[in-house]
């Protein structure tokens, strides 16, 4: 389908400040939109409150109002641009409320203007837990237990049905805002007065105890000729309890058998169909019961996410702008890919590699916060990276947290500072350690590598932490190798051996030289790399090009490289 000449000017809303709870993901991906449909020929206005945004630069948007987000500045940005459609699908949940605001007081349907991206019914069905809930069990997919309730009574008669412990959520709210678990009925009238509070339309949700469960999110695209693709499937670390904002995620997910994916992605096609986004990109969550194999669908973000930056990122989809030309007329398989110059937006990424993004918190900034980690998110950002392996792209991103830490086996005084629990062997016995484990918290990934290298049992940590018994034997290699490396003589004719292996697997220089260091011989990061080089352990360049070398990449190739360092080219 060419794509559409009945508009001329769009109107994008931005995403607002940047908060604790909130990252800048937003930005990102409304850039990528602002970008495509300019290129495309239309007029674009932005408005957005946040004034240190890549988005907001002048030269970007034809016309940028740095101006509060609210319907009052809306309807006069409208009145005076007179734009012909609004997306709201790149602008966060602030960008879907406001679409909301102004279709529900008629300031749309009074200047004429059309919503594109996705349509006010679909918005408020994915948006509504109750309505999304009921569309859903209509079309007879799973979901869990629970309902909506705007008092305490109403609450109360949920409760009879899911039994505590019971999720507290308020609707329409981002990064899980006034959200809550209870454990008891004393706790239940403070969680469901937070719930109504943080709630734009005063709707709490409440909805049964899915913990421990296992936690996957599909990045999902849908045209108006129903093409649909998988763009990434995603697996969270932590089991269900944590917000996914706050949890180690992982792609592509790692312990999903094909099977099971292809369940999860019919699921995901039926969830974009029954709710009615005709265009655009979606993020489907699914918790899966790990011993029964019982999957609920948790909810659905009918715009892009930042699980969607993620995703792009991940694999070089660039999701932001496909939705964006979708929205204006263009189907999947009319869009070429950027990358690969052959395939189109409806060939489905295939990667060879694993990324994993670790949350960044800043606990350190405010001692009196409780740093346990639910359902309402904490985050102030996030590191990733890319690695052959879960191993390699685990420690990349440790190492990329700049927290003052180079390894899974943080030292106590850089975990103190940074505002995380000391998951050092000094005086932490094994039973607190196990305690520990149970407490979501940001130092339980390396809480969980410490009882690794106690030798306590996968068992005993998975029962009480949640995580699979697949990454935890990720951790037992990676502690094995730690221990290899800490005995081995420095004229073995192993050490080789054992260097490349190391790197491989993602160790730094400087914690390479930590292990291999002996009383009478010190080394630095600067020994180990020189060390390498004499033995040729070199590193190269991979480039992300969404095809495994299926195709032949264009833009990836043509990249300058720095000199003097071996490229091995993907496709």
């Amino acid at each position: 389908m060419p794509k559409r000449d009945d508009i001329h000017t769009i109107l994008i809303p931005g995403s607002g400040p940047i908060v604790i709870g909130q990252a800048a993901e937003f930005d990102y991906s409304g850039t990528q939109a602002i970008r495509a449909l300019r290129q495309q020929g239309y007029r674009i206005v932005l408005v957005n409150s946040n004034p240190a945004t890549v988005m907001t630069d002048p030269e970007l948007a034809d016309a940028t109002y740095i101006e509060p987000l609210t319907v009052e500045t809306l309807e006069a940005v409208i009145a005076k641009e007179k734009p012909d459609a609004m997306l709201p699908t790149v602008g966060g949940q602030t960008g879907l409320n406001l679409a909301l605001a102004l279709c529900e007081k008629g300031i749309l349907d009074k200047y004429g203007v059309k919503l594109i991206g996705a349509n006010l019914e679909a918005i408020k069905t994915a948006e509504d837990r109750h309505l999304f809930r009921e569309a859903l069990l209509r079309a007879g997919l799973p979901v869990p237990r629970g309902g909506p309730a705007f008092s305490l009574d109403e609450a109360l008669q949920l409760v009879k049905e899911t039994a505590y412990p019971v999720l507290v959520r308020a609707s329409f709210a981002l990064g899980g805002s006034g959200a809550a678990w209870v454990h008891c009925e004393e706790q239940l009238p403070e969680a469901l007065r937070n719930a109504l509070d943080e709630s734009p339309i005063r709707q709490a949700w409440l909805e049964e105890s899915l913990i421990g469960w296992k936690e996957y999110e599909l990045e999902v695209m849908r045209d108006r000729a129903d093409n649909f693709v998988v763009v990434c499937p995603i697996e969270n670390l932590d089991p269900m309890g944590v917000h996914t904002g706050d949890s180690i995620t992982v792609a592509p997910a790692m312990t999903l058998t094909d099977r099971e994916y292809q369940v999860l992605r019919d699921l995901a096609r039926r969830v974009m169909s029954t709710v009615g986004v005709e265009t655009g990109g979606s993020n489907v969550q699914f918790a899966v019961e790990p011993n029964s194999g019982r999957v609920v669908v948790i909810e659905m973000n009918p715009r892009v996410s930042r699980s969607s930056a993620l995703a792009s990122k991940a694999t070089g989809f660039p999701i932001a702008k496909i939705a964006s030309l979708l929205a204006v007329g263009y189907t999947l398989d009319e869009i070429t890919n950027d990358i690969t110059r052959q395939t189109r937006a409806a060939f489905e990424p295939s990667i060879d590699y694993v990324v994993v993004k670790i949350p960044r918190w800043s606990f350190e900034k405010f001692r009196g916060a409780d740093s346990t980690l639910g359902p309402q998110m904490k985050s102030v950002g996030e590191a990733m990276a890319i690695g052959a392996t879960f191993a390699e792209a685990l420690q990349k991103a440790v190492q990329s947290l700049e927290i003052g830490i180079d390894a899974l086996d943080g030292t106590r005084p850089a975990l103190i500072k940074a505002g995380y629990k000391s998951a050092a062997d000094e005086g932490l016995s094994d039973e607190l350690l196990l305690k520990r484990l149970e407490i979501p918290s940001p130092s339980r990934l390396f809480e969980t590598y410490c009882a690794v290298r106690r030798g306590i049992s996968i068992d005993a940590i998975h029962r009480l932490s949640g995580m699979d018994r697949w990454f935890l034997q990720q951790f037992v290699e990676i502690a094995h190798l730690e221990k290899e490396l800490k005995y081995v003589d420095s004229a073995s004719p192993e050490l080789p051996i054992l260097l490349r292996r190391a790197k491989q697997m993602g160790f730094a220089d400087s914690t390479l030289a930590r292990y291999l260091a002996r009383p009478d011989h010190p080394l630095q990061a600067a020994d180990v790399r020189g060390l390498r080089k004499k033995l040729g352990i070199v590193p190269t360049f991979q480039r992300v090009d969404t095809c495994a070398a299926e195709f032949e990449a264009n833009a990836p190739t043509s990249r300058k490289m720095r000199p003097n360092r071996p490229i091995i080219k993907k496709c």
